[in-house]
């Protein structure tokens, strides 16, 4: 009787490709998977809501540098500016398109560019504006103003109030009883013709205190930030880093409605023990709209 070997099936030999080919299944589907999340988060993200980080004191009193916010992407319609990292070609008009309400703060895409900017509007389409020693008009009318408390903001890396260099508010600086550093923020308030009031900074005459008059074109808004000593808006021209004028409707990339947190600018990505003393305390949770 002799030994024999039985001869590698065909089923046998095709044995190892078919689980490389599962194997293979298997992360294409992860990866399959993984991208619908990612696609899911980028269409929310630029057609429903975003967050949004203030990077500069232009809306100061009211926000912050540091501050986190959700910015809802429909109250207007959608445009060209509304997907993420603004992908689309320029067009005109918005679809499903309506004019924001005097007093919302909007985000805005300045005109020629692809960065955001965070201002509030003030006039719209057919509006006359103009401003003589900080005080504003709205079709012949003087917006209300009045003078209020100043506003105490506690100094931190990202609201330093100035500095020897830059003293637009380095005279500000207090001692508060605590024996601590305080910016006591001069603050006006302005109220609207439609009721809404919001908290405005002067310190005093500059450039930008007298403009106009200025009649909105159609589908135009006029903005402007609550620093009004310091905010490259709609009185700023495009050479100089701001609006140039009114803006297009279509340049609104949202609506901002409410701080999400705000760090006061200690905090590192890469070390998780420095995120929670970053935290300010108290401005979670504000909302940035009135009814």
């Amino acid at each position: 009787m002799t030994d024999t070997v039985p001869e590698a099936t065909a089923s046998d030999e095709a044995s190892p490709p078919a689980k490389d080919e599962q194997q293979g299944s298997a992360l294409w589907r992860e990866i399959k998977g993984l991208l619908w999340v990612l696609l899911a988060v980028l269409a929310f993200h630029s057609f429903v809501a975003k967050p949004f980080y203030i990077p500069s004191e232009s809306m100061m009193p009211g926000l912050l540098t540091g501050d986190r916010l959700v910015v809802t992407k429909y109250p207007y319609g959608w445009s060209w500016v509304s997907p993420s990292f603004h992908v689309l070609p320029h067009w005109q008009g918005r679809l499903l398109g309506r004019m924001p309400q005097r007093g919302d703060i909007v985000i805005v895409t300045p005109p020629g560019t692809t960065q955001d900017y965070i201002k509030r509007v003030i006039g719209l389409p057919g509006d006359n504006v103009r401003m003589e020693d900080g005080q504003l008009f709205i079709n012949n009318q003087p917006v209300k103003r009045q003078w209020v408390a100043p506003t105490i903001v506690p100094i931190d890396a990202n609201s330093p109030c100035g500095s020897t260099q830059d003293p637009k508010l380095y005279d500000y600086r207090v001692r508060g009883a605590d024996g601590k550093i305080y910016c006591r923020v001069p603050t006006v308030r302005e109220t609207m013709p439609n009721g809404r009031q919001y908290n405005t900074v002067d310190l005093g005459p500059t450039t930008e205190d007298n403009f106009g008059p200025v009649t909105i074109p159609a589908d135009h808004v006029w903005l402007m930030g609550d620093n009004r000593d310091d905010s490259a808006d709609s009185r700023v021209p495009e050479s100089d880093g701001g609006l140039g004028g009114p803006v297009p409707w279509e340049n609104l990339g949202g609506r901002a409605e409410f701080i999400t947190f705000s760090l006061d600018g200690t905090s590192v990505w890469w070390n998780p023990l420095t995120w929670l003393p970053a935290f300010r305390h108290g401005r979670a949770g504000t909302s940035l709209r009135q009814n």
